[in-house]
This record gives C-alpha cells, sequence and structure tokens, in this order.
C-alpha cells in the first residue's frame, strides 16, 4: 500500500426503526445501539485513512436526500441497512443506481429466516453484495470491502 494513498470516503447510512435498536425487538436486533455501531466503526477506522459519514432517517425522502448529497461529495461508498424500505421502496432503489458509488446493502438480522414478505429486496439489485443474519458484524465486514475494494 502507498503512503500517499486518498483518504476514504464511506457513508453509513441506516433506515426507519434503526434509531431504535436496543429497545426494538431485542430478540431480533440484539441488545446493542445505533450508537454502540457507530463507536465499532469508528474504532475499526481508527488508524486508517478512512473517514465515516452516519445517518439515520425514517423518511424515504431524507435517505435519497443524503445519497445524492454523498454522491455530489464523492464518497467511495456506502453501508446501507434501508430497513423496512428495502422491501417496497422503488424510489431508493432509484437514487440507489442512479448514482456512482458502490452500495452494500445490510440488514441485522437474516431477511430470508423472516416473514416471507421480508424476504425479497427491492435495493439489493442496486448493491454491490448483501449482508444479512451476521449482526452488527455485517456492517464491518461491508467496510473491510469497501476499503479493500478501494485499495485496487
Amino acid at each position: 500500500m502507498s503512503e500517499n494513498k486518498k483518504t476514504l470516503k464511506v457513508g453509513v447510512l441506516n433506515g426507519p426503526n434503526l434509531n431504535f435498536l436496543g429497545k426494538r425487538e431485542p430478540d431480533i436486533y440484539g441488545s446493542l445501539t445505533l450508537d454502540d455501531l457507530q463507536k465499532q466503526l469508528e474504532e475499526q477506522a481508527k488508524n486508517k485513512k478512512i473517514t465515516l459519514e452516519f445517518a439515520q432517517s425514517n423518511i424515504e425522502g431524507e435517505l435519497i436526500n443524503i445519497i445524492q448529497r454523498w454522491a455530489n461529495e464523492n464518497f467511495d461508498g456506502v453501508i446501507f441497512n434501508p430497513g423496512g424500505y428495502t422491501h417496497t421502496s422503488i424510489a431508493l432503489r432509484d437514487a440507489m443506481s442512479s448514482v456512482k458509488m458502490p452500495f452494500v446493502e445490510v440488514h441485522i438480522s437474516n431477511i430470508y429466516k423472516r416473514e416471507e414478505f421480508r424476504q425479497h429486496s427491492v435495493t439489493a439489485g442496486a448493491s454491490v453484495g448483501v449482508i444479512s443474519g451476521l449482526g452488527f458484524f455485517g456492517y464491518s465486514a461491508a467496510l473491510q470491502y469497501l476499503e479493500e475494494k478501494n485499495e485496487k
């Protein structure tokens, strides 16, 4: 690796209800909070040339605005948990498809072991990959992937 490599800019975007992590269905999502996730990823990025920006919204249009802003600011990738919009939002998929940033879709729970309506992702086709069911580790794996992808 070159000493002069650029700083990697990665967005971590969480959709509806993920602000309730730690309170919401802990048997499915665990007891850790969104702040715990942020601390974990910041620790992973520490001492590396990685800048992280975190955002969460319960509003579809706000998520789209964030994606477009990050694209305009030349982010190198996005770790995205669209929450319930995963299964319904053509608008989010269109926003993801309209920009050049790679998205890694992440789900804390295994969506394929859940209700039938959760087993289809509208947004997956606009992502380079999907990580489902690994808890917070899925976000860490996504960050590692984006880091390695951008080193090449």
